[in-house]
């Protein structure tokens, strides 16, 4: 039996070889091609260039990325080996500005090792395998929470929308925004979805509506700007978006177009649902307007997708990677831990602080 994409981890470890394994997404659909990572410019390359991409799956890459780097230092005493992580941690933060789970899974594992100063290179060393490999299991296992949540929100027959790739191609496995289409897939509710293409990147188009189809789900590629219409004719009872930042407001920054998504839903009375780990809640940041945006190389707009040059030579462009979603316009935001709805500072700010103590207790 053929294998398709979902027969591949987006993200893994290879044990025997100590290297970042992903699946090469520049190349989708047309051909599977799997990367093997060991060099820091080379990590750093694949999440620039997006060949890994989706906020929960960067932040494991990242992960796995920074281990399979710092095996190779050649540091005998901690002191330098702490340096050398410091400086690949630093290089590898600047691939991508607008994740915040790039800087959280990073952040957890310099944790690692500023919290075992007192111990050997090699212990440190397995320790920081051993905290990768937990943020990839704990990816997994957050992601279907959510699609449990988030399936509450829907019922059997619903036809849902969805911008951008929040699937399993964005994280280890199940997605974000996609997990309760994968569940529900699972239970027999027979869901329509409709997949925007999501420009400038075709995300949507060349990522989403792939691995669905994959899965055997009933799918639809539509234009960006033909949202409204499908909503407007009442084939839409949902919209699940992922994203890459909450700010404390519960402002969201997504894939460019969200915004006009949201604003058509709202529109039509149709609820906006943002599916997001609690690792991409950013309490720092007051409101969306502090969320920094990507932007992107104006050449992905004139020319990327085309045999030849589509705009005038000299064209001015823009091409912001990103758009803020206000808070206003989102139904609820899905985490692991449960829907959270408006007022969002208060809620998000709650649900943080109760699952953080009973997670301390846990532990």
């Amino acid at each position: 039996m053929e294998r398709t994409i979902l027969d591949y981890e987006t993200v893994s470890l290879d044990e025997e070889n100590k290297a970042l394994v992903i699946i090469d997404q520049t190349k989708l659909p047309g051909t599977i091609e799997i990367l093997s990572l060991t060099d820091i410019e080379d990590i750093w390359d694949a999440i620039y260039l997006l060949k890994v991409r989706g906020a929960p799956a960067i932040g494991v890459a990242a992960a796995i990325g920074i281990y399979v780097v710092s095996e190779r230092f050649d540091a005998e005493c901690t002191d330098m080996f702490c340096r050398e992580f410091h400086n690949a941690k630093d290089y590898l933060e600047t691939s991508r500005p607008t994740a915040v789970n790039l800087f959280w899974a990073l952040d957890r594992m310099e944790e690692v090792v500023s919290s075992n100063m007192d111990k050997s290179v090699a212990e440190i060393k397995r320790l920081l395998h051993d905290e990768a490999v937990q943020i990839h299991d704990e990816d997994i296992e957050v992601c279907r929470k959510i699609g449990i949540y988030a399936l509450e929100l829907v019922k059997p027959g619903d036809g849902l929308l969805t911008h951008c790739n929040a699937g399993q191609l964005a994280t280890v496995k199940y997605g974000t925004a996609t997990a309760p289409m994968y569940l529900g897939k699972e239970q027999g509710y027979g869901f329509h979805i409709f997949v925007d293409e999501t420009r400038p990147l075709l995300q949507g188009a060349r990522l989403t509506a792939f691995e669905l189809q994959a899965a055997g789900m009933d799918v639809t590629l539509i234009c960006d700007n033909m949202s409204a219409s499908v909503m407007k004719k009442g084939l839409v009872q949902a919209v699940f978006v992922g994203c890459d930042r909450v700010a404390a407001n519960g402002d969201t920054a997504n894939k460019i177009g969200t915004s006009v998504v949201a604003c058509v839903a709202k529109q039509y009375g149709v609820p906006v649902y943002v599916c997001a780990p609690t690792s991409t809640i950013d309490m720092t940041l007051k409101s969306g307007a502090e969320i920094p945006i990507e932007e992107r190389p104006a050449e992905e707009i004139t020319e990327m997708w085309y045999r030849e040059r589509m705009a005038p030579e000299g064209v001015k462009v823009f091409n912001p990677c990103f758009d803020v979603t206000d808070h206003e316009l989102i139904a609820g935001i899905v985490t692991e831990y449960g829907v959270v709805k408006a007022p969002f500072e208060k809620n998000l700010e709650l649900m943080l602080k109760v699952n953080d103590t009973a997670n301390r207790t846990d532990h």
